[in-house]
């Protein structure tokens, strides 16, 4: 990794993960909306870092520190909390590589992260960062306060000159389906977003958006300068203080698992990015890395897998 990159910290929970194998078997591993992205980073060379909250000693909080480490993912904004589980997450997936998920999450220590006692510590870190990455899952994990207390820490990170990167990933379950919190939750993260990397599918469910280039107007009404619209095997659209653009996938493959193709998606785009490459020519490589994840089982690919 080269030390000068750009530092990123992407906020939110990493999880166990089960996938089922061939033999009707699971497989664990771990992995989570933003850790997919912070680990997809750090392997483009970016020097990432993880904001959450762990068990203090179980083996399956090791077991995440122990991929983050070896992934190059920091983690000295993960907080620890005595006698507490990571959430778990189960991965069905059908003949076409659509997945279904299941939860056990809601005792999840992540979810408290800036109700803890050493939240402050977090925001420390963040405050350093030069950019932030989160989700919308990432707000729906918090309670009032701690929405309160992250966003506020996000508006003066980007007064300091952090650019601030989000992708709305709205899942209706997460939210118990209060459309109306999460309109308003949401309306107050896009206030502070440099970077929107939202999914065309996620925001005509919320919003009711007819097109990708309603997506964008409806955004850029919040002031957002840069938007990347996924929109699945069809072109991404990009705009960058101009006109919309088309950037086409290129090769469409068959998925074995779409798990991940956004988050791998963000990734590459972001490291792009802030390696001075053009929102198109991000996008492009978006395309690329997310097409070689949807390949493979489960949110993160082996490591040899990648082909440049």
């Amino acid at each position: 990794m080269n030390e000068t990159s750009p530092r990123v910290v992407c906020v939110g929970e990493v999880m166990i993960e089960m996938t089922r194998t061939g033999e009707g078997r699971f497989a664990m591993s771990c992995g989570g909306d933003t850790f997919n992205t912070a680990v997809y980073l750090a392997r483009e060379g970016i020097a990432a870092s993880y904001a959450t909250a762990l068990g203090d000693d179980d083996p399956y909080s090791k077991s995440i520190l122990s991929m983050a480490a070896a992934e190059h993912v920091g983690s000295e904004a993960i907080l620890r909390v005595q006698g507490r589980l990571p959430g778990l997450y189960l991965i069905e997936t059908d003949d076409a590589g659509e997945r279904t998920f299941h939860y056990w999450r809601d005792s999840a220590p992540a979810r408290e992260l800036f109700d803890l006692p050493d939240w402050g510590k977090v925001a420390e870190h963040l405050l350093g960062a030069k950019m932030i990455y989160f989700s919308g899952i990432t707000l729906s994990l918090y309670s009032n306060l701690g929405l309160g207390r992250f966003l506020a820490v996000v508006e003066m990170a980007r007064a300091q000159g952090a650019k601030i990167a989000f992708d709305a990933n709205f899942r209706p379950r997460a939210w118990k389906g209060d459309l109306g919190r999460t309109r308003t939750v949401f309306m107050e993260a896009l206030k502070r977003v440099d970077i929107a990397l939202p999914t065309f599918d996620d925001e005509a469910l919320l919003w009711g958006d007819p097109s990708p280039e309603a997506t964008i107007e409806r955004l850029q009404a919040f002031g957002i300068a840069e938007i990347a619209v996924k929109n699945g095997p069809n072109s991404a659209v990009v705009s960058s203080g101009g006109k919309p653009e088309f950037v086409p996938v290129t090769e469409v493959v068959v998925p074995i698992d779409t798990t991940a193709a956004g988050d791998s998606f963000n990734a590459a785009y972001l490291a792009a990015r802030l390696n001075g490459e053009a929102p198109t020519e991000a996008a492009a490589k978006g395309h690329l890395l997310a097409s070689q994840v949807i390949q493979h089982r489960g949110a993160i690919m082996p490591r040899a897998a990648k082909v440049h």
